[in-house]
């Protein structure tokens, strides 16, 4: 045990990066003055660096607030705004600011984000809040004059809210690109999927989907792109090409189990940590990246138990094994591989050297089993030629010593 704990720690240091994940949804710190007017009360929202003033007329229940968020692209955009039912993006009615493609100039338009919005079906189209909006803007925030990255900007609204309804569900967040006047799908880290609290504009308590910690991000993300990404790949390869080379005796056995086994132990563990995070951040989900790891754990766990069930060479029932066991194993181990890479694509990594160091890696082992694939073949085929001509030669002798007999 002390052995694994000292393996799991050495592999997240040796992956995790000083900084990093972190500060992309570190909270900013908020303040009542900003370039708009000056508030009542702030918070800082918990993601992304944002923060969240304003003030409360309870007479004519009329929220006056101010969002203030970053730019992560000069073609980007920002978004911010209330969700009457619940804290989460569909349903929600928000502003976004945005350069206009025409004239450069800061815009801040209405979208009503609607269920469908996740499926990407079609464009997103400014229209009318049905909310009672009285009034909307956008400015950047000195020193910035134009939209880059890093520039923030400010979002002011004033919204006539329910009577006596003073606890209220906001959402924001923020993309790459403006397709036209249409906003494009935002990142999907864990921070920007979090991205959503139920604020009490009254006393400023703030309830948010809670994100696990980026330390076991990476410890979760470095086990698996180590097991199922590299460890299982390079034991189904010393099966493969092992085998056939009479030289190598039993070592190839020996060799192939050791490697699936850390591999699957290593994967187990790095499985068992995505558990506790999806328990840790109960707004957040991946499905497609849920959904690979699942389908390559119980693929795993599959191929470990055939282990023990594994019949004798003599036994008829050998050769159906021999084909569960390489098509489950193979199987297992392209569905590891693909969800490797969306892996690096929910944690944000999608062009980062991390992404491009396992690529080269694992271009090496496919170029590697390439390379041995086809001298296989080649070693394959001139075997055959020579038996071929061993049962010619064996075919003539007979010819002959039967002709010899008459």
């Amino acid at each position: 045990m002390r052995r694994f704990d000292a393996l799991l720690m050495l592999v997240v240091v040796v992956v995790l990066p000083s900084g990093g994940a972190a500060a992309a949804g570190a909270p900013g710190r908020c303040t009542t003055s900003t370039p708009v007017k000056a508030y009542a009360k702030c918070i800082a929202l918990p993601t992304q660096g944002a923060t969240l003033a304003w003030t409360y007329d309870a007479r004519n229940a009329t929220l006056d607030a101010a969002f203030t968020g970053s730019f992560i692209s000069p073609s980007g955009w920002v978004a911010w705004g209330v969700n009457q039912d619940a804290p989460a993006m569909a349903g929600a009615r928000v502003i976004a600011a945005f350069s206009d493609p025409s004239t450069g100039a800061l815009l801040a338009l209405p979208f009503v984000l609607s269920a469908d919005v996740k499926l990407q079906a079609k464009p997103l189209v400014s229209r009318p809040l049905d909310i009672p909006l009285l009034a909307s803007s956008a400015s950047l925030v000195a020193p910035a004059r134009t939209v880059r990255d890093g520039a923030t900007v400010t979002i002011a609204a004033t919204i006539r809210l329910a009577p006596n309804r003073t606890r209220v569900h906001f959402v924001w967040n923020r993309g790459l690109y403006v397709q036209g006047y249409s906003p494009t799908i935002h990142p999907t880290d864990a921070s920007d999927l979090a991205s959503h609290a139920t604020v009490d504009i009254l006393t400023t308590a703030t309830e948010s989907s809670p994100i696990a910690s980026p330390r076991l991000q990476w410890a979760h993300g470095s086990l698996n792109a180590l097991s199922w990404g590299l460890l299982l790949p390079v034991g189904a390869a010393l099966a493969r090409y092992l085998r056939p080379c009479a030289s190598a005796g039993p070592a190839w056995f020996y060799g192939h189990a050791a490697v699936q086994a850390t591999g699957y132990a290593l994967g187990a563990a790095g499985f068992a940590l995505g558990i506790a995070m999806g328990a840790a951040s109960p707004g957040v989900t991946y499905k497609l990246h849920r959904g690979l790891g699942i389908a390559a754990a119980t693929a795993g766990s599959l191929q470990t138990l055939a282990v023990f069930f594994r019949p004798k060479t003599t036994n008829r029932y050998r050769k159906y094994w021999k084909s569960y066991h390489h098509l489950v194993g193979y199987g297992c181990v392209v569905i590891g591989v693909v969800n490797v890479f969306q892996g690096f694509e929910v944690m944000g990594l999608g062009a980062s050297y991390w992404k491009l160091g396992y690529c080269m890696a694992l271009a090496t082992l496919v170029g590697g089993c390439v390379a041995l694939e086809v001298n296989a073949w080649v070693v394959f085929c001139r075997r055959q030629h020579e038996e071929k001509l061993m049962r010619r030669e064996v075919e003539d002798v007979v010819v002959k010593d039967r002709a010899a007999a008459f």
